[in-house]
């Protein structure tokens, strides 16, 4: 599902704090205004996925003008934050898939005599292909 929720921004010590008020318990943080927007998303996809596996219905988002109340500092301010669960279980879906791939016929035989492990080997190589460490 794709949810719109209001964000309070709030600059501290060179950092920019976040704070989802109406997704409890939601908050995060950046170095600077781009990555707090980026981390804001990151929660609240977290959070409103497990909402849903766990079948628990969200609160609906308030205004901004609401958002902005929850926060008395003076440089604070709030703005939209977009969430997609769908983009985010897919991102983060950690179930084994199934892929067909296709190599040459004596490549496939030299790795079946070596015992090769296709899949293990797959994957290791589209991590390096993708310069990805976990």
């Amino acid at each position: 599902m794709k949810y719109v929720y209001p964000a309070v921004f709030t600059p501290e010590d060179g950092k920019m704090l976040v704070s989802i008020p109406d997704l409890k318990g939601c908050h995060t943080f950046g170095d600077d205004l781009a990555e707090a927007i980026e981390m804001a998303q990151d929660a609240a996809e977290m959070l409103l996925y497990h909402m849903e596996k766990d079948g628990v219905e969200p609160t609906p988002p308030s205004t901004l003008e609401a958002a902005r109340q929850t926060d008395d500092s003076p440089d604070a301010f709030a703005s939209f934050v977009y969430a997609d669960t769908e983009e985010y279980r897919r991102q983060n879906d950690k179930r084994a898939a199934n892929k067909m791939v296709t190599i040459p016929a004596w490549l496939k035989y030299q790795a079946e005599q070596a015992n090769a492990p296709f899949s293990q080997i797959l994957q290791q190589g589209l991590k390096d292909y993708l310069h990805i460490s976990a």
